[in-house]
């Protein structure tokens, strides 16, 4: 199996790379990001963008592929709707669309978050734009479209979030997030976990396409 990561700097990306790296039914990994990785690795290439929506120069580089593993995000945090939806929504439509053309065999895995609302008619706006962003993808006639949800998920190899918050917040509750796991099972996962779970998708599929941690935990 040959896969594209996107977001592989991120925390949830990064347990994703290692996964992958590590699993002998992956033949190849392209990391696509404005950010390198800094790893090396024999199966590992990257593709280096500097705008995320355009995508005219790189049908060559991302043809090819079995499976599209999309861990990129971003904090609404002091983000207007317009600021929020230009990336969440908008990156990954564009990435979609032009690998649906590409490689319509393809399998495309999401990472959403539990929450988000396929009404798309809440009054949060983050939770409408991920359901509406959600909604659109799985109406795309790939192989398969899956959509996870996870909501606390525990960083098992190092991984590090890029949001300055949420790393604080690990942090402070690093002697805790193993206990949190246990406790609530329903709504926990990890970074191992969520790797395993895509590729797992990516090979044998699923009864469920909008999967929460209770579906990620047993992929």
């Amino acid at each position: 199996m040959k896969v594209i990561i996107y977001g592989a700097t991120g925390m949830i990306g990064q347990g994703t790379v290692r996964a992958c790296l590590n699993d002998p039914a992956v033949e190849a990994v392209l990391a696509v990001g404005r950010t390198a990785t800094g790893l090396q690795h024999p199966k590992l290439k990257e593709l280096m963008m500097l705008d995320l929506a355009d995508y005219s120069h790189f049908d060559a580089a991302l043809a090819g592929y079995d499976a599209c593993f999309f861990c990129l995000g971003t904090t609404v945090t002091g983000k207007s709707e317009p600021e929020y939806r230009r990336v969440t929504y908008g990156f990954t439509m564009a990435a979609a669309e032009t690998l649906l053309r590409l490689n319509p065999q393809m399998t495309f895995v999401y990472v959403s978050a539990e929450g988000a609302d396929s009404s798309e008619k809440g009054p949060l706006m983050w939770a409408r734009v991920r359901g509406e962003l959600e909604n659109a993808l799985l109406r795309m006639p790939f192989k398969g479209v899956y959509i996870l949800r996870p909501a606390f998920i525990q960083p098992m190899d190092g991984e590090q979030s890029k949001t300055h918050a949420y790393r604080m917040m690990y942090n402070a509750f690093k002697p805790l997030l193993g206990t949190i796991k246990k406790l609530f099972p329903s709504y926990a996962t990890d970074t191992r976990v969520l790797g395993r779970a895509m590729i797992g998708l990516a090979g044998k599929g699923y009864e469920k396409q909008i999967l929460k941690s209770q579906d990620i935990n047993i992929v």
